[in-house]
């Protein structure tokens, strides 16, 4: 899959047509020519602006998303109004599969973080190849598993490691294999992925500058030192 979204970004994946677009998905990957071909014809597409919400926790689910330009945050929120940032989709990314294979209310909002194109797919023609060829679910439950191992990382990284851990070990993951990057989030969105407030967080990026771990000017930012950032996100 990440030789083919690879040659994918060569274009943008407004490029690529919908069927093209699908195969690179775990969840089809395994799908036939003229199968991946019925999705796309239950395919369309939406556009979004930051901030519009895609679906809320608790709305009935009846399709389900693979960005196509932008970013998504899925999130939870307390009773009094805080979010937690539980993941960000990106480019080929795909979310809002849950609803599929549990018949209950999403289990968290997607909002764009900016704006973005999104793939939707309806359940139905989804369903109907499945059940026509139910051997394909076991990609289902290796795509499921993968999605398992994250959330553990995650809960291990809220259990593990202080604020100032989780912030580096986020910024280490939003700049990837660059050491130049732009944080493609506001702080206070910064916070709700790091899972904490938007002052020890600063406070948390403030003392990596201190240390001349990385250079920060806006919301443009340059690590300067990987080793040691690497050390205290571990």
């Amino acid at each position: 899959m990440v030789a083919l979204l690879a040659a994918f970004r060569s274009l943008t994946f407004l490029d690529v047509t919908p069927a093209d677009l699908l195969a690179g998905v775990d969840l089809f990957k395994e799908l036939r020519p003229e199968e991946l071909s019925r999705l796309a014809s239950a395919s369309s597409r939406e556009s979004l602006r930051r901030g519009d919400i895609v679906f809320r926790e608790g709305d009935e689910p009846d399709r389900l998303y693979v960005v196509l330009q932008g970013r998504i945050a899925i999130s939870k929120r307390s009773v009094d109004g805080r979010e937690s940032v539980v993941a960000l989709m990106e480019e080929g990314d795909l979310f809002g599969e849950m609803g599929f294979f549990l018949p209950l209310g999403r289990s968290a909002e997607a909002r764009a973080l900016e704006p973005s194109t999104l793939l939707a797919v309806a359940f139905g023609p989804v369903r109907e190849i499945y059940e026509e060829r139910p051997e394909l679910l076991w990609g289902v439950v290796s795509m499921l598993a993968d999605r398992v191992r994250v959330m553990d990382d995650v809960l291990a990284d809220s259990v593990f490691l202080d604020v100032t851990g989780r912030t580096a070990k986020r910024l280490l993951e939003i700049a990837g294999g660059q050491d130049e990057f732009v944080l493609p989030v506001t702080q206070e969105e910064l916070a709700a992925i790091v899972g904490a407030s938007r002052e020890r967080v600063n406070k948390a990026i403030a003392s990596f500058v201190r240390l001349g771990w990385i250079e920060q000017s806006d919301r443009r930012y340059q690590i300067t030192d990987r080793e040691q950032l690497e050390r205290r996100a571990r």
